[in-house]
């Protein structure tokens, strides 16, 4: 088996432009599976193989150039009309590209292939001798519908929301006629959700139902001595390190900077005459000009370095297709995945992160959320259902969407689920409102499968996609009504980079706040507070909210009571927050803590006077409420005391 001693260069850059390739063919595949006589489309697939396959020969990847050739024949007898594309034959294709890429693994391993999957090889040569692909496995029979899959009884109280809006939004009508947005808006007072532990792998058929399989499972490393290969990690080593930047913007940051020279040089020319005693007014004016240009220029450099980091989600978006498309021909169904907001730009590390969990969302719609083509006709549905996945920049945040035309869920029946499964107690449940009872789907070990297939039903799903997304300080919603559709909205910052802030004090010593769980500022009138169930609260506008200080979170003395609030939001709860006093608001540039990092901290930031601040990781703090939270050693160990 030969190495790459001294092409590691070049292997980096052929993994990174062929897999860039081969997820640009799969997406053709599956728009070529709606229009197979769309003659544009299989020239595109046939240059994109072919020349994946001219990458691997000056590679001397023999085997990763056997499959490319063989599928690369089957394209060109598909272009020239000697073979029909049938969804047998297209799933001959799938696998062949899942080879390929299984391949690019185990070139990132910097190892050359093993051979690809004999049943792939066969099938491929028997399409092109014109026989007809004959799976390797029968479709395997699946655990019957879970309770949450019934078909739920239709809304029928007034004044509810138009879902019949849903379908429309999702196959993306013009704004119009069906905004999404406007869909959300309207949904606010809606129950359900998608029930859901969506993880990688293929699900056994319905009972009764016949489905077409994809029958190419086996994975490289199944192979008879094949090398274990992670072909998700190698890429993500790839990618890792490398971005793509346009070359206008390495230009702007360039002229950026030479400007950022000339007015240095200008200020040390002003330092000169002012220590040589040329203090007059028309000096000191230029020194100002100086200096309010430098800072012009310097916000400027770091808005367009930032911007350098930002990448088109549609990078990401490219991916999801295929996987909706071969999940759902595996179980059965007619979906479609349809992009929107593909331009929308997004910090390059958080596209890396949001990764498992937009998959575990689109995994779940089609799996959990849209029904058999059969139940949708019967509910008086298109047999195909369409799932939306969009992206769309409001403000300084991203909001990310996965909208479905399914059946949705009730509230009723997921706080019923929860209480079978002792995740909470029925008086807890009773105290639920509609939005709390959705998001019980997001704790750990829920699900409403009673049984287990390979694609769900383990409870290791939601809460994973949850849990990331509050790494990336976002927030995710859900909007639901039974038998009509499903949305799942991601709120996310521009950039991890830089996270703007709210300075509080407590005391003389100030912490940081993320401004995006910042609702309202208001003072505290001690007459207003009033006692329920043993805990503070206050009334704000017809709302009774908990009052919890700052000083009973970090474990500090409170010397007296709070004078300002701050309501604040999570995805758990709504509370008001007691300070002392406020420092302002900042755009804090987060240093993480790598020696130790005290429960509660997210991080530490530089004010603008020199200081360091700790920045509050409220979600810590919360659920360690009357545990002691040593925040007093972090202090300490910054010399902030």
């Amino acid at each position: 088996m030969s190495d790459f001693s001294g092409m590691e260069d070049l292997l980096q850059d052929f993994l990174q432009e062929a897999s860039d390739l081969l997820s640009d063919v799969d997406n053709k595949l599956v728009d070529l599976e709606k229009m197979p006589d769309d003659r544009g489309l299989l020239n595109d697939i046939f240059r994109g193989f072919h020349t994946v396959k001219g990458g691997a020969g000056f590679l001397n990847a023999t085997e990763l150039v056997t499959l490319c050739h063989l599928t690369e024949n089957l394209f060109d007898r598909l272009r020239n009309g000697e073979l029909e594309l049938t969804p047998e034959l297209m799933d001959v294709i799938m696998a062949a590209t899942k080879g390929v890429r299984e391949m690019f693994g185990e070139l990132g391993q910097m190892v050359q292939p093993q051979p690809a999957d004999p049943d792939v090889l066969a099938a491929l040569q028997g399409a092109l001798s014109g026989d007809q692909p004959v799976p390797v496995a029968a479709p395997a029979a699946a655990p019957a519908p879970a309770a949450h899959e019934a078909a739920p009884e239709p809304s029928a109280a007034t004044g509810e929301p138009d879902w019949s809006l849903l379908h429309a939004a999702v196959a993306g009508q013009p704004a119009a006629q069906a905004p999404v947005s406007e869909l959300i808006t309207k949904a606010e007072a809606a129950a359900g959700g998608i029930a859901v532990t969506p993880a990688a792998g293929v699900p056994a058929q319905a009972s009764g139902q016949q489905a077409p399989a994809s029958p190419y499972g086996r994975r490289a490393t199944d192979r008879p001595g094949a090398q274990p290969v992670n072909a998700r990690r190698a890429e993500e080593r790839v990618r890792e390190n490398t971005i793509r930047v346009d070359t206008s913007r390495l230009d702007q940051v360039l002229n950026l900077s030479g400007e950022i020279g000339l007015t240095k040089n200008r200020l040390t020319s002003l330092r000169a005459d002012i220590l040589a005693g040329k203090n007059d007014s028309e000096t000191l004016h230029a020194l100002d000009q100086a200096v309010s240009q430098l800072d012009l220029l310097v916000s400027d450099l770091q808005n367009s370095v930032m911007k350098t980091r930002m990448q088109p989600i549609g990078r990401l978006f490219q991916k999801y297709p295929r996987i909706a498309r071969d999940l759902a021909r595996q179980l059965g169904k007619d979906v479609e995945l349809v992009l929107a907001g593909e331009e929308t730009e997004v910090d390059k590390t958080m596209i890396e992160d949001l990764a498992d969990p937009l998959i575990h969302l689109i995994r779940n719609a089609v799996d959990h959320g849209v029904e058999m083509p059969a139940e949708r006709q019967a509910a008086g549905k298109p047999s195909k259902s369409l799932v939306r996945l969009e992206a769309r920049q409001e403000g300084d945040h991203i909001v990310l969407i996965i909208a479905d035309d399914g059946k949705g869920m009730s509230a009723e029946r997921i706080r019923a689920k929860a209480i079978e499964k002792g995740l909470i107690s029925e008086e807890e449940a009773n105290t639920l409102d509609e939005r709390q009872s959705l998001n019980l789907i997001f704790l750990p070990g829920f699900s409403t499968k009673t049984q287990i297939s390979d694609v769900s039903g383990r409870g290791v799903g939601m809460d994973v996609v949850k849990t990331n997304i509050q790494k990336l300080n976002g927030s995710i919603e859900i909007r639901s009504e039974p038998g009509k559709g499903s949305v799942f909205m991601i709120s996310l910052p521009l950039t991890l980079a830089i996270l703007p802030v709210l300075l509080v004090l407590l005391g003389d010593q100030p912490f940081a706040l993320p401004l995006s769980l910042v609702r309202e500022i208001l003072p505290i009138e001690q007459s207003r507070i009033q006692e329920v169930g043993g805990k503070e609260t206050l009334v704000v506008r017809g709302e009774v909210l908990p009052v919890i200080t700052l000083s009973r979170l970090l474990g500090w003395p409170r010397e007296h009571y709070p004078e300002y609030g701050v309501f604040m939001q999570t995805a758990e709860r709504s509370f008001i927050l007691g300070v002392d006093s406020f420092a302002g608001r900042d755009d804090a540039v987060i240093k993480s803590l790598e020696d130790f990092r005290p429960k509660g901290v997210a991080g530490v930031t530089t004010l603008s006077n020199g200081q360091i601040v700790l920045i509050l990781d409220m979600k810590e703090l919360l659920s360690d409420i009357g545990q002691h939270v040593d925040i007093g050693s972090a202090v300490r160990a910054l010399d902030f005391a």
